[in-house]
């Protein structure tokens, strides 16, 4: 744990997990965390329209250098939240609802051949040149 803050990054997790589950239902997509440990994703989430979706919340601190947040290529979800927070002594954090296809299509990944091949992946300070469209996409606008 970083002795600076007063949180763990467990605490940070779950924090983003209910930040996030908060804001979709507030933008008018009823949604939940999911209990600890559930496997694949975080949140669940149900649209006025179609079936319930599975999202994945993802949080890392900018800093300088090279800072990535990663997700499993096996990891079954339909939504990334990507939750940046501007640093650990600041309330500023953006967030990004990226569909997990648009997610796939722009994530870096190793060689099939190294032990990280599963491993999908962003800088976390070129997300927003990536995904600006998305930010704030609490009401899981696929065209965003």
């Amino acid at each position: 744990m970083n002795t600076s803050r007063k949180f763990t990054s467990k605490q940070m997790g779950d924090a983003c997990e209910m930040l996030v589950a908060a804001e979709m239902t507030l933008a008018g997509v009823p949604a939940l965390k999911v209990p600890d440990n559930w496997p694949h994703y975080d949140v669940i989430a149900q649209p006025s329209s179609g079936p319930a979706q599975r999202v994945s919340v993802k949080a890392r601190t900018l800093r300088a250098g090279a800072v990535y947040l990663e997700y499993k290529r096996t990891d079954e979800f339909d939504w990334l939240a990507m939750v940046l927070l501007a640093s650990e002594s600041s309330c500023d954090r953006s967030f990004y609802l990226v569909p997990r296809v648009v997610a796939d299509v722009h994530a870096r990944q190793d060689k099939p051949t190294s032990k990280t091949a599963d491993l999908r992946y962003f800088r976390v300070d070129q997300i927003d040149g990536m995904f600006a469209r998305f930010r704030d996409n609490f009401a899981l606008c696929v065209a965003a």
